[in-house]
């Protein structure tokens, strides 16, 4: 049966939340002042323990061309905003943002030095709010990336959020994800109203036409917004005009939001928190391709005048924002709820500002429902996969009687070797087929994860953490005896460079990003229970084939640098023996490494 809870009880919230306190309005009012200062770039005031950083939205955009054009967070850039490139490898393409407004923020970084600037107000200060609108909401969200770089190696630091308001999305979806992946979406809250076009604007690939007319029209706004006399001086577009802009980018907006095609998927990917609002109320949404969905969904009830003079309206919105959460509002007897659930949707789209009538209200409430099961769908699958784990408990259990029983045998050849040889019993079948069945198991972890079908920090929870690294020293060296077993180092190469699974390297970077990865550097008394080096027998492997090299090669110039890597692995296996970081199946009287050991004292003996 379907729960009963609502996600729009939590986005209701936070809408409260913001429509109560002054957060909203006294950002507002900064960012109307710093907008009217032009050409200051952004202000600062200290209210109380809180400090405001409001960003111009009268900013000259380079290039604002017919196609945005996005370019990776590196170069000169790199350092500023290092943790979001960390998420690289497991991401399909760099984090990227848009280049004008990379350029916008880093022109004033440089020429206004915002970095000693900003070190000031952390002085004076408790927490920060950064803000802004239009183009400056842009060079606030990216203001705000920086600083939450910055503070990303502190273990203290200064509560930090980013409230925009008819900001244009800023960058692409790995840039999205990135965000995602350090635990940063819930520091940022992007208003937009609904018939606003701006923040569909800028991702909207434009003809050259159309280009100059964006020129003109941000223009208008630039001027409108510095002083309502000077908007009225200012050069228009026709009507004709505004219909086509409104036309072009409602039907990109369609086909962004509708298309699952990897091709046809917007280049631009929301982040964050967008709490759209209208003359009825505001909703908060944070799941992307709903943000998306709204996107459109709003802007299809509005026309091509009303979607420009509304990027200049988020005054009245803001204060009529802080006057609807104290109003009750009300169902009439024919759209009665039937549960909580029904009444958050009915809510929420009453907040939205579509009516229910429209065609469109249809379409919304799909998209809300989608937020719905979609917001609550990561931390549901990392309840079911805790409930997973346990139930594959008795498989990893039944390996570890396998090793203790190999290790105590009496041929001596411990762990490893042993499920190396060829073995028809039932016990070599049983462990095998449970190697194959956590293999299934992690394997779906990591789609889950990859496809963020998971909580953000799920590779930063400790129960993880240690589960998939815990499976990695106990399974890798079953399929590294398999691997060389059936000789497919022969066919393929050796098997830390063709045979290792991905699901280990990602273990590998989940551990060592880690606090216990540090804590495991303790002396040992005895030798550990498994060894820390899952790719141990890998290496000797590997170590075996250069020993073979040496006996028949007869080129001495040849030999050096076999010689060189021959004797860093020495090191290296003697340093976790000597440490007692390795198992004693490594140590085994008949165990590869003692005979490999052996093979190589006789050698250097008679060279």
């Amino acid at each position: 049966m379907e729960s009963e809870s609502s996600t729009f009880e939590s986005c209701e919230i936070m809408a409260a939340l913001l429509g109560s306190s002054p957060l909203l309005l006294q950002s507002w009012t900064l960012c109307a002042a710093a907008n009217a200062a032009a050409p200051e770039t952004f202000s600062v005031e200290v209210i109380g323990d809180v400090a405001f950083v409001a960003f111009s939205a009268v900013q000259i955009l380079p290039g604002s061309g017919g196609g945005r054009e996005l370019v990776a967070l590196e170069g000169d850039v790199e350092e500023l905003f290092w943790p979001l490139n960390r998420h690289r490898e497991e991401l399909r393409a760099p984090a990227m943002a848009d280049s004008g407004i990379l350029k916008i923020f880093m022109s004033i970084f440089t020429h206004q030095n915002l970095s000693e600037k900003m070190t000031k107000v952390m002085e004076k200060s408790k927490s920060i709010v950064i803000t802004g609108h239009s183009l400056g909401g842009a060079a606030a969200s990216l203001c705000t990336l920086w600083l939450l770089s910055l503070f990303h190696s502190k273990t203290t630091h200064h509560p930090l959020l980013c409230i925009t308001f008819g900001s244009p999305l800023i960058g692409n979806e790995s840039l999205s994800r990135a965000i995602l992946r350090e635990r940063w979406c819930g520091n940022f809250c992007h208003v937009v109203s609904n018939h606003d076009i701006m923040p569909r604007l800028l991702s909207t690939p434009l003809s050259s036409s159309l280009s100059s007319q964006l020129h003109v029209l941000l223009r208008y706004w630039h001027l409108s917004l510095a002083s309502l006399q000077f908007g009225k001086l200012a050069t228009q577009l026709s009507d004709k005009e505004k219909d086509e802009l409104f036309r072009v980018v409602l039907a990109h907006s369609n086909t962004i939001s509708n298309s699952e095609e990897e091709s046809l998927r917007s280049q631009f990917w929301p982040f964050g928190n967008f709490f759209f609002c209208s003359e009825n109320g505001a909703i908060c949404l944070d799941n992307a391709i709903s943000v998306l969905k709204m996107l459109y969904l709003l802007l299809k009830t509005s026309v091509p005048n009303m979607s420009i003079e509304d990027h200049l309206n988020y005054g009245d919105y803001v204060k009529k924002v802080g006057v609807q959460h104290m109003e009750r509002k009300n169902f009439s007897s024919e759209r009665l709820p039937n549960s909580s659930y029904e009444a958050g949707l009915a809510l929420a789209l009453q907040s939205s500002g579509i009516p229910f009538q429209d065609e469109v209200a249809r379409m919304a409430e799909n998209s809300l429902r989608t937020a719905r099961r979609m917001g609550q769908t990561p931390n549901l699958n990392a309840a079911k996969l805790a409930v997973s784990l346990s139930k594959i408990t008795p498989y990893r259990a039944e390996i570890e009687w396998y090793k203790a029983s190999c290790d105590e045998a009496g041929d001596q050849l411990g762990y490893y070797d042993c499920f190396k040889q060829v073995n028809t019993s039932v016990k070599h079948a049983r462990v095998n087929m449970n190697r194959h069945k956590l293999a299934t198991f992690w394997n779906r972890v990591i789609n889950m994860w990859e496809n963020n079908e998971l909580p953000p920090d799920f590779n930063l929870r400790a129960k993880w953490i240690n589960a998939s690294h815990f499976y990695k020293l106990l399974v890798e060296p079953l399929d590294i005896a398999e691997y060389y077993c059936r000789g497919k180092h022969i066919a393929h190469g050796h098997y830390l460079k063709h045979g290792r699974d991905r699901r280990y390297e990602i273990f590998d970077k989940w551990w060592r990003g880690s606090d216990a990865a540090d804590k495991g550097n303790t002396q040992r008394t005895k030798y550990a229970g498994l060894t820390q080096d899952s790719c141990f027998w890998a290496r000797l492997e590997e170590a075996k084939d250069m020993l073979e090299i040496i006996k028949c090669e007869g080129d001495v110039r040849k030999l050096a640098p076999v010689w060189r890597s021959l004797e860093n692995f020495e090191r290296y296996a003697r340093g976790l023996v000597e440490r007692k970081e390795v198992s004693k199946d490594v140590v085994a009287k008949n165990s590869s490494y003692t005979l490999w050991a052996q093979e190589l004292r006789a050698l250097k003996l008679n060279m």
